[in-house]
């Protein structure tokens, strides 16, 4: 749990710097760009899974 809470304050903190210095988002501005990063994660972690059994 405080590996989540230190991961979200460390990418709010990213997102308020990249904003004050007007850079682009550094991550997908949409839905389908966030789900597409968390079907990677889910596919690493389903191999990982996999070997598990082999």
């Amino acid at each position: 749990m405080k590996e989540l809470l230190l991961a979200t304050c460390c990418g709010a903190i990213v997102g308020m710097v990249f904003s004050i210095v007007k850079f682009p988002m550094p991550a997908p501005s949409s839905l389908p760009g966030v789900l597409s990063i968390f079907g990677i994660y889910l596919g690493f972690k389903l191999v990982e899974w996999i070997r598990e059994f082999m």
